[in-house]
């Protein structure tokens, strides 16, 4: 009689290593029960890029890159990561035919080669499709695209920028709009073979907002359907929420907003938490800043409102407390807020255990008069581990002509982070820095580039200890006499899975 022993903990590693499946569960979060969990790099990526503005005068840029620190593991080989137009391969570049030659599918965007560099392409906007695609092995932990369009005439023109995404089946997009100056799009992009069917919602001041065409949208299969919200009601809304639900199937989802007047950016979706929410990055030389806020549940939200300052956590004059009913969109002008400083908004409950549901992102504007620009700050999850933004462009320094900022947050104790630069596009060395951030502070970081740097380099953020941390990093730059500039947030890249450890022998034997 022939026996295999099989390891019931050793598939269960092998299938979370793979598919990611733990990614979503924080070292907080893991039982305080039994042994500690072992965390271990995912092994699989996948990411949506949206369809870039469709402007004559816009000019996009992809940038892919993966940090360092997982190419040591075993079983990487045929690490690979890269882009492919919706409807589209990653298999090589093409798959071969009965002759061994290849069909004339597309070559991979940014292919990926090696953690550490990134890789950069450039596309005409006009006629550019939605991304989707995978990084595999080594490459796949903490993989991030840039996606940035430069706009320079027209309804939204601006610098427009988004880090792609993982696709999911919720979405929540506080700071929409159907007002007649708005043109906001929703754009869905489906991943998979199967078709998705999806559901838009809108919410107003009063509550739910009628749509006419908003339910069992279908997305077919490696596809991607941009919606404008205004053709969704008869009534056009200034301020409402967008709620994006995939009843089967997944989808990435962003939100492309296009004012006639003040720009445009991307409104990437916002975190859904019952306690404090934090939306940084607010630039120093804001202009106006509009909070929008709403609680998805069926508890009314009381919040405590703070500036997080580079000095300490203020409370805004006059916006001490917010109440938000539930179900309904409150939407807050603060006005120049930051008043000449860097500064990130915190939300938290007012009350001990309040336990309501809070989505909430902020519009802010740089400029004055014809010369305003908008970019979008959504609230977003913390650094648990470690972040990534790609795309930074190495010869441009902060200053007139634009540049890089990271803010870096720790809003209730203090906490040290390590930030890298990384080598460039087109060569360099990396460079480190450590920094201790002070709690209810932001920190500003507008002088950290890599050593003869060229073409585009990535920031990472690792928490190193102490209190929670969150980011941003804007990149801006001057266009006759316009201050554009774009906000990407950094949520924690989730290239570790936690693994639960084996208590007891859970060896079986098969006849």
């Amino acid at each position: 009689m022939n026996r295999t022993i099989h390891s019931l903990i050793g598939v269960v590693a092998a299938l979370a290593a793979v598919t990611g499946v733990a990614s979503l569960t924080a070292p907080s979060d893991e039982p305080a029960a039994g042994p500690a969990a072992a965390r271990l790099p995912v092994e699989r990526s996948t990411l949506v890029c949206p369809q870039p503005a469709s402007s004559e005068v816009g000019e996009t840029t992809y940038t892919a890159y993966t940090p360092e620190g997982g190419a040591e593991r075993k079983g990487t080989a045929g690490s690979g990561a890269g882009l492919l137009p919706a409807g589209g391969t990653l298999e090589g570049g093409g798959r071969g035919g009965e002759d061994g030659g290849k069909t004339d599918e597309p070559d991979p965007v940014v292919p990926l080669e090696k953690p550490g560099v990134p890789v950069t392409a450039e596309a005409d906007s006009s006629g550019s499709p939605a991304l989707t695609g995978s990084a595999d092995g080594s490459l796949a932990p903490g993989w991030t695209v840039q996606q940035t369009t430069l706009v320079t005439a027209g309804t939204g023109r601006g610098l427009l920028g988004v880090s792609c995404t993982a696709p999911g089946t919720e979405f929540w997009f506080p700071g929409a709009s159907t007002a007649k100056s708005r043109h906001d799009y929703i754009h869905l992009t489906n991943p998979d073979d199967a078709p998705a069917v999806v559901d838009l919602e809108l919410y107003g001041k009063d509550g739910s907002v009628k749509t006419e065409s908003g339910e069992g949208l279908n997305v077919p299969g490696r596809s991607t359907v941009p919606v404008l919200l205004s053709t969704l009601s008869r009534e056009p809304v200034t301020n409402v929420v967008l709620h994006v639900v995939a009843r089967s199937g997944r989808i990435g989802a962003q939100v492309q907003s296009l004012d006639e007047k003040l720009g445009g950016d991307w409104l990437p979706a916002s975190a859904d938490s019952r306690g404090s929410l934090v939306l940084p990055g607010i630039p120093a030389d804001a202009t106006a800043v509009r909070l929008v806020v709403f609680a998805p549940g069926e508890k009314d939200a009381d919040l405590k409102v703070r500036l997080a300052t580079p000095t300490g956590a203020i409370t805004p004059a006059g916006q001490e407390t917010l109440h938000v009913r539930s179900g309904t969109t409150t939407a807050v002008d603060l006005g120049d807020v930051t008043r000449g400083e860097p500064g990130s908004l915190i939300l938290s409950p007012a009350e001990e255990g309040g336990g309501a549901r809070v989505v909430a992102a902020l519009r802010v504007l740089r400029g004055e008069g014809a010369r305003q620009e908008t970019a979008f700050i959504p609230a977003t999850e913390p650094v648990r581990e470690r972040a990534s933004a790609a795309g930074s462009d190495a010869g441009a320094r902060n200053g007139e002509d634009g540049g890089t900022v990271l803010s870096l947050v720790a809003p209730e104790k203090a906490a040290k982070v390590r930030v890298t630069a990384s080598a460039g596009s087109g060569g360099g060395e990396p460079v480190s820095k450590t920094f201790d951030l002070k709690a209810g502070t932001t920190t500003a970081v507008d002088d950290l580039r890599p050593e003869g740097a060229k073409g585009r380099y990535a920031l990472t953020v690792e928490r190193l200890s102490g209190g929670t941390v969150y980011a941003a990093r804007t990149l801006s730059l001057v266009d006759d006499g316009i201050p554009m500039f774009t906000v990407q947030t950094l949520p924690d890249d989730r290239g570790t899975v936690a693994v639960p450890r084996a208590g007891q022998d859970l060896s079986v034997l098969v006849d």
